[in-house]
């Protein structure tokens, strides 16, 4: 009995939400997926959607092709919600959906279902990512200019403060900030700024009484990254609460304390995670979640934890469990959660959080200087200060700086039995693509047609004319609207944008060891009669852009003249800037699983251009066996992450161009 009493002593402080990034394949298999991850104790669930639900195309799009349900869950209509939470109660989940440029749609989805439950939507609970802002700097899943997209977040905070009071509308999400490179202070300051520009936006629009305001700013919620400089992670998190309590009292007045709290979700950093022993992996990621929840005073209200193997492709099930069953031995093996703030009255952590704050309101105010958030993302500001920062890192690890264990020191090693099992990681089936397309055919087929018309007629207007564009975004949903013809209807009406990519022109004079690949890549061009030119690539609709970036600034301090246009590329548009711009050698670059289709379109593209002697590179996460493929489709060489030396990838380069050059004499 004693034993039993232990076990039933009620903790000091709740757990926070246990949740599993999921989302692959088709609704079915995501929510087999996510039914199971619950059963084990997961608390709640996060939604990954693929990349064309996420930058509002149908799966049978020409874009789509080789990216269905690769990076997430493909949702094209109401049939797929309803299929992906199938026998799962709305009205007793907590669903985070990490959604921006399409959020409000696909939120409009959730609700039509919890209407068909007969769920009431003030019962609802979850989140919409729907922060637009980093979509331009880091993650790439923009579909729209910054001012209408402003405008369909705003959009979707006034409507759930008024008719789903329990939702967080907007999580200002840092996570992905630090994934392109932030320092703490950038994360700190730009979504800092972000909030501030919603706010002040919602503010602006007059659609919200003064005494509902606070309500507003109390549902704003944050997503942040935690990476493996302990400390400074522990204080960035406080920091953040010390600064939001300061920013929604001092600037928007707001006298309720618990209104002004930091409420935060967080998955920690996936961009430290290593193809090279990843077994590592586990380490890290348990070191980081301590960093977001050791403090009570700064603790996550929700945390999931990537798999250890997420390096290496899409993790299974069983390596989503073991991240779970991290977080549940933290919260109820050890005694953390019986005790207050370990690290109150810590000088060293006052020390740095003060010094955090500092800096990071010095950022927050050259921000506000320039015009606020929005003029800082057109003007290309925020994102040349991420791609300055993530050189600054990558060189650090290249020198040895920045000890990586596993890459850069510690290198000897034993083959791991994890890493090199079979099926150790989950390949989407290409049939997954092929039955979502015939389900979406046999969707619009089945649905009344006029009603489709009428419902897609009133968004236009409600676009047009600046009404909400919730509510008929839900007609729309229950019309049997899909994600495509929604996403096409905005477009028409607010036209298409491209962020700056943050890779500027001019050749770096302080970057370090290129003086013999400078020498090399001089040598070349003159055998070539002009300078070698390097044109970078991102087919698809892949937005991660970092390594894109970081090798186009190298190639461009090593002297090469490079043509860098940014993300989501289609193969057309790549072969014939490789015609028009003369170039000598083409490097892709996918992240999202789809290297395989997407490279082959390319290089079938170039061959029919009479390009047959400009060579191909290729960079992403890809498997070994894929990358044989790809090689004897006639790529030239292929990176992966654990090719972190970029000074010998633009030797490579070099080499391979030259090569190239000398069989064609």
């Amino acid at each position: 009995m004693r034993d039993q009493h232990k076990r039933d002593k009620p903790l000091r402080d709740k757990p926070w939400i246990f949740r599993t990034y999921a989302g692959h394949s088709t609704a079915a298999a995501s929510n087999a997926l996510y039914r199971k991850n619950l059963s084990k104790g997961q608390t709640g669930l996060s939604v990954a959607f693929d990349l064309p639900t996420q930058t509002g195309y149908d799966s049978d799009h020409p874009l789509a092709k080789g990216e269905v349900g690769k990076v997430g869950v493909p949702i094209s209509h109401l049939g797929d919600m309803r299929m992906l939470f199938d026998g799962i109660p709305l009205g007793e989940m907590n669903t985070s959906m990490t959604i921006n440029a399409t959020a409000a749609w696909l939120l409009a989805l959730y609700v039509a279902l919890a209407d068909e439950q007969g769920v009431a939507r003030k019962s609802l609970q979850g989140t919409t990512q729907n922060d637009i802002i980093k979509e331009y700097l880091s993650r790439g899943t923009y579909v729209f200019p910054p001012a209408p997209s402003m405008r369909l977040t705003r959009d979707v905070i006034l409507f759930t403060t008024k008719e789903m009071p329990k939702w967080n509308p907007m999580n200002v999400c840092s996570y992905h900030l630090q994934e392109a490179g932030a320092t703490p202070v950038q994360e700190l300051a730009f979504a800092l700024a972000t909030a501030i520009g919603v706010l002040d936006a919602v503010k602006a629009s007059g659609e919200c009484a003064p005494e509902e305001f606070g309500e507003v700013v109390g549902r704003i919620s944050f997503f942040v990254n935690a990476g493996l400089r302990f400390v400074t992670e522990i204080c960035k998190m406080r920091a953040f609460t010390e600064l939001w309590d300061e920013i929604t009292r001092e600037r928007y007045g707001v006298t309720d304390a618990k209104q002004r709290l930091f409420r935060y979700g967080v998955q920690v950093n996936s961009l430290g995670l290593t193809e090279q022993q990843p077994e590592n992996n586990v380490a890290r990621i348990l070191i980081e979640m301590l960093a977001v929840t050791l403090s009570k005073d700064a603790r996550a209200r929700a945390v999931q934890l990537p798999a250890w193997n997420e390096a290496l492709g899409l993790p299974r099930p069983w390596d989503q469990q073991w991240s779970l069953r991290m977080q549940q031995i933290l919260a109820y093996e050890t005694d953390l959660l019986e005790y207050d703030d370990v690290f109150g009255g810590s000088p060293a952590i006052a020390a740095k959080v003060a010094e955090l704050k500092a800096a990071a309101k010095d950022e927050l105010a050259q921000i506000e200087k320039m015009g606020g958030t929005v003029a800082a993302v057109e003007s290309g500001y925020l994102k040349q200060q991420l791609v300055e920062s993530n050189s600054r890192r990558v060189e650090a690890i290249e020198r040895g700086e920045q000890i990586v264990v596993g890459v850069n020191r510690f290198v000897e090693t034993e083959a791991s039995p994890l890493a090199d099992a079979a099926g150790a990681v989950v390949t989407v089936p290409a049939e997954a693509e092929t039955g979502q397309i015939e389900r979406l055919k046999a969707w619009r087929a089945a649905r009344d047609a006029k009603a489709v018309a009428a419902a897609l007629e009133a968004l236009r207007r409600a676009a047009k004319n600046g009404a909400n564009i919730m509510p008929p975004s839900i007609a729309c949903a229950k019309a049997g609207v899909t994600t495509g013809e929604w996403g096409f209807a905005l477009r028409s009406t607010f036209g298409e944008y491209r962020a700056p990519t943050g890779v500027g022109t001019a050749m770096r004079n302080d970057a370090e060891g290129l003086d013999d690949i400078r020498a090399a890549v001089d040598r070349v061009s003159k055998k070539l009669g002009r300078r070698l030119k390097f044109l970078v690539g991102k087919p698809g609709l892949d937005g991660h852009s970092n390594g894109a970036e970081q090798i186009a600034a190298r190639a461009r301090d090593a002297g090469m003249d490079v043509v860098y246009d940014g993300i989501r590329l289609t193969a057309e548009a790549i072969v014939a800037a490789a015609v028009e711009k003369r170039a000598h050698v083409v490097g892709l670059s996918i992240l999202s699983g789809s290297h395989m289709p997407l490279v082959q379109d390319v290089v079938a593209r170039m061959k029919e251009a009479g390009l047959d002697s400009v060579p191909v590179v290729v960079g992403g996460i890809i498997p070994p066996q894929d990358a044989s493929a790809l090689k004897r489709a006639g790529v030239a060489q292929v990176y992966t992450p654990k090719d972190f030396e970029l000074n010998r990838i633009m030797a490579d380069l070099v080499r391979i161009v030259e090569g190239s050059a000398d069989r064609a004499q």
